[in-house]
């Protein structure tokens, strides 16, 4: 790919990330570039264009894989907390608001599946792990999906809300929060045995 090519790429991104697809216009995405408009249409035909090669490129994906959550020590405590720690490490508030801009009516079809990614390998990761520590016999028989949700939309909820309003609504620290959050999961999952 060409540096202009590139340049209009991340421009594109940016601008979707901090206004949304809807809102970003080809014209502001070539003066972000440092290019002409003319020069946007020879390189890409449309808007949709441009932002989905963007997605295609790893920069501007979260690539979370099931690779990431490998590192396991069969301690639920400890494990449950490098799951979280990990997700947010890779889900920086910038993929989460590029995630949301993302999300348009125009290009969802499109997009849904590349977004969907990172939650599908957090998941079954998740079960996974839960699965091989109840035949470890370190986890009673229980709905490994259900608690794998949990975790994931405790994880999610977290770093969503710290990127909408910038660590403004609370001021536990993400450590502190994965700490408190895994805590009050484990005692959950003894008081089940």
């Amino acid at each position: 790919m060409d540096e202009s090519s590139q340049k209009i790429i991340d421009a594109a991104m940016s601008l979707v990330r901090d206004k949304g697809y809807t809102a970003t216009t080809t014209k502001d995405i070539a003066q972000k570039a440092g290019v002409n408009e003319c020069t946007l249409f020879r390189k890409f035909q449309t808007k949709k264009e441009i932002v989905l090669r963007g997605v295609e490129q790893e920069k501007w994906r979260g690539n979370l894989t099931p690779k990431l959550f490998e590192n396991v020590k069969w301690n639920l405590e400890s494990d449950l907390q490098m799951f979280m720690t990990k997700y947010m490490e890779k889900m920086t508030p910038e993929f989460v608001k590029l995630s949301i801009g993302l999300r348009a009516p125009q290009i969802y079809e499109e997009t849904a599946p590349l977004i969907m990614k990172v939650p599908q390998a957090f998941l079954s990761s998740l079960i996974q792990y839960f699965q091989e520590m109840h035949q470890r016999g370190r986890l009673p028989q229980m709905d490994f999906e259900s608690l794998a949700l949990t975790i994931f939309s405790s994880t999610f909820g977290y770093t969503f809300l710290s990127a909408s309003f910038d660590n403004k609504l609370f001021e536990t620290d993400r450590e502190q929060y994965i700490k408190n959050s895994v805590a009050v999961f484990v005692q959950g999952i003894k008081e089940q045995k």
